[in-house]
């Protein structure tokens, strides 16, 4: 995955091969360039692991943050409903957990010391 500035004065959206929309004509970001990555969600835990919708997307293109231990970037932050926590989720080695869920009640924090 690759990421694109939308900015208010440019709000220009075209399809994707996936027919997502996505910024037009404007500078393309790696992840490892992004400081703050909003993540959705069907379903979050509250060890802060994500359910996606399948496709394993965003753990692939994160998987070089598993070999960091101190320096992490960019931070993840899933964004939520409070009906979509949940007490545990199944997940797997590669699965990318999330440093934070903001939903409309609260900000939930998973990692110790942020």
């Amino acid at each position: 995955m690759r990421f694109g500035q939308l900015a208010a004065d440019r709000p220009h959206l075209r399809p994707n091969r996936f027919g997502i929309p996505e910024p037009a004509g404007t500078t393309v970001f790696r992840a490892r360039q992004l400081d703050l990555l909003l993540m959705p969600l069907v379903g979050f835990d509250t060890a802060g692991h994500r359910l996606g919708m399948g496709g394993g997307f965003y753990d692939a293109t994160l998987a070089y943050m598993r070999q960091r231990r101190h320096w992490r970037k960019p931070r993840l932050i899933g964004v939520a409903f409070e009906c979509q926590r949940v007490t545990a989720l199944p997940h797997d080695p590669w699965d990318m957990p999330l440093d934070a869920v903001l939903t409309e009640k609260r900000l939930y924090r998973f990692r110790a010391g942020q």
